[in-house]
């Protein structure tokens, strides 16, 4: 089990506990995630959703030393199959899951990692926090769930791409992408106290205000882009695969140097 789950007092609380690994995503905890979420949005009892993760680091991203079923050959088909259903078509549901949802990030949140707390509707880091997306090195142009140019602006977002550089928790506040930073010691406390505060609103305005928002940037073509940069992920990997035969082809130590 990769993931704990409780409700209390209208929120259920999703963990992700694979803190040996740096909370690192492999596909047994994603698909356990989804359907952690799929619950708790079926919860009639369950008004807020929070998001958070034990040990130093909230997510060192997808798991690249392996996990879970790999063919003797890798194809861009199966790539695409792959990363379809638990990089786009997960992320998306909990963005539009009807709740609200709060992430509660600590240490380093890496790539993968950002598809886990962009589709939250609001995120509490810690003052240790640092956000990046460093898959330029792999030949890619960014993760699956694009959304940095949404929550960064064009031009944060592509000196974080190329770069690979992290955001620390302060940059992300201010460029909005972040709701509040607090002390790494005062993050469980302070998310639990925010989805307390939401939790008293009533259930059906929460969820208008929520479509509301997303809708606004549904309109503005938030999803459209989604949809249409997955597509353009996969040329990243369509080139790793005719230079090397594998989707890495950067030493999997040097990606991960700054996860400690």
């Amino acid at each position: 089990m990769y993931i704990d789950y409780d409700v209390a007092d209208k929120i259920a609380t999703i963990t992700l506990n694979r803190p040996e690994a740096a909370n690192a995503q492999n596909p047994e905890l994603l698909d356990e995630l989804d359907a952690a979420w799929t619950k708790a949005a079926e919860d009639p009892e369950v008004v807020v959703i929070v998001l958070r993760a034990n040990g130093k680091h909230f997510s060192a991203g997808h798991d690249l030393r392996g996990g879970g079923p790999v063919p003797d050959k890798i194809t861009l088909e199966f790539l695409i199959q792959h990363e379809h259903k638990r990089y786009l078509e997960y992320t998306l549901k909990w963005r539009n899951t009807t709740k609200p949802s709060i992430a509660a990030v600590q240490g380093r949140c890496i790539s993968g990692g950002l598809m886990l707390c962009w589709p939250c509707d609001l995120i509490v880091a810690a003052d240790d926090a640092l956000f990046s997306d460093p898959v330029a090195l792999m030949g890619i142009g960014g993760v699956e769930y694009h959304g940095h140019t949404w929550e960064l602006g064009p031009r944060k977002a592509k000196e974080i791409l190329f770069t690979g550089r992290p955001l620390t928790a302060e940059e992300a506040e201010k460029t909005g992408m972040v709701n509040r930073v607090v002390p790494r010691a005062d993050l469980d406390t302070e998310t639990r106290a925010l989805a307390e505060q939401i939790a008293t609103m009533p259930p059906f305005a929460l969820r208008q205000a929520k479509r509301a928002v997303n809708q606004t940037l549904d309109v503005q073509g938030f999803y459209a882009a989604i949809q249409s940069v997955f597509d353009i992920h996969q040329t990243g990997h369509g080139n790793a695969l005719s230079v090397s035969g594998w989707p890495v082809l950067v030493n999997l130590d040097d990606m991960k140097s700054n996860v400690k």
